[in-house]
């Protein structure tokens, strides 16, 4: 691909909205639980973060039924934390106060990575990155691995007082989003040569892709959605959310999009689209957003 064709460096991802039937069960899960701040609570939409940073927005819509098991939609939303340190102290809380949503571990070589299931069953990665000098590529592809992680030891080693103390306020963002899709190859041609992200992995029936140099800013696999079709208004993935450095970009991309024949809504402050799953994404610049 064409620099022009790919999505700017600094590119990141923003909050992820999740439709939710227990508004306050899931605001205890993701407070009391992944330690994130309510930064608000309004008209039945709940904002947490960490910091000042919107990581999940929770919309209350107890009327829709949950999706199909093999459906699209969202496979997990990923919350990178800075330090290890924090990190452990999120994993301490979840595994305590909700044991049993903890489903695996795993060292990627480019991060170690936790993971959970919401009340609800929304998939959730809490995980650190090794710095980028650490990691391997090949061939323009990164080295990714799935090796045992045992938590426990994980915790002895890495889970202060300070950080347990204090998890709320420290630094944290949504790293990356990983969807279930029908197909990999429509969602190579969707998100890579449509949106503009560069392949980054391919391991069989899942595809990474990112921005700048990053290990994985999405993620589609078919695992347990494949052939899956369109989505149907439910409970659920709501959003995705890009964010990109500068107008300019931002500009770039629609341009891009609406030349791939994609249907565009652009409000002055967001362009969002949906992918061949109806998954919604919105994609926003500073000064737009």
């Amino acid at each position: 691909m064409h620099t022009q064709d790919l999505l700017a460096a600094d590119t990141g991802m923003g909050a992820v909205t999740l439709r939710v039937a227990n508004l306050d069960r899931m605001i205890g899960y993701y407070t009391e639980g992944v330690r994130l701040s309510l930064l608000s609570n309004e008209g039945g939409v709940a904002v947490l973060g960490r910091g000042a940073t919107p990581i999940v927005i929770l919309e209350h819509t107890p009327s829709m039924q949950h999706a199909g098991a093999h459906e699209a939609g969202l496979f997990h939303t990923a919350i990178l934390f800075d330090t290890k340190a924090d990190l452990a102290a999120a994993l301490y809380s979840v595994a305590t106060k909700y044991p049993q949503t903890f489903t695996g571990s795993a060292d990627h070589l480019v991060s170690f990575a936790f993971y959970f299931t919401d009340p609800e069953g929304n998939g959730v990665e809490l995980y650190w990155d090794r710095d980028r000098t650490q990691w391997s590529w090949t061939h323009g592809m990164v080295d990714m691995d799935t090796k045992y992680v045992d938590p426990n030891a994980f915790l002895q080693e890495h889970l202060t007082q300070e950080a347990l103390d204090t998890a709320a306020g420290r630094p944290g963002k949504v790293g990356h989003v990983h969807l279930s899709v029908g197909d990999v190859a429509t969602a190579r041609e969707f998100y890579v040569d449509k949106l503009g992200f560069a392949t980054t992995a391919g391991w069989g029936e899942a595809l990474f892709v990112s921005a700048g140099g990053y290990h994985h800013h999405m993620a589609m696999n078919t695992w347990n959605s494949r052939g899956a079709g369109r989505r149907q208004l439910a409970l659920g993935l709501g959003l995705v959310r890009i964010e990109v450095p500068g107008i300019d970009d931002l500009g770039a991309l629609t341009e891009r999009m609406r030349h791939g024949g994609l249907d565009l809504a652009d409000d002055g402050r967001t362009v969002a689209f949906e992918d061949p799953w109806a998954n919604r994404i919105e994609v926003t610049a500073p000064g737009r957003g």
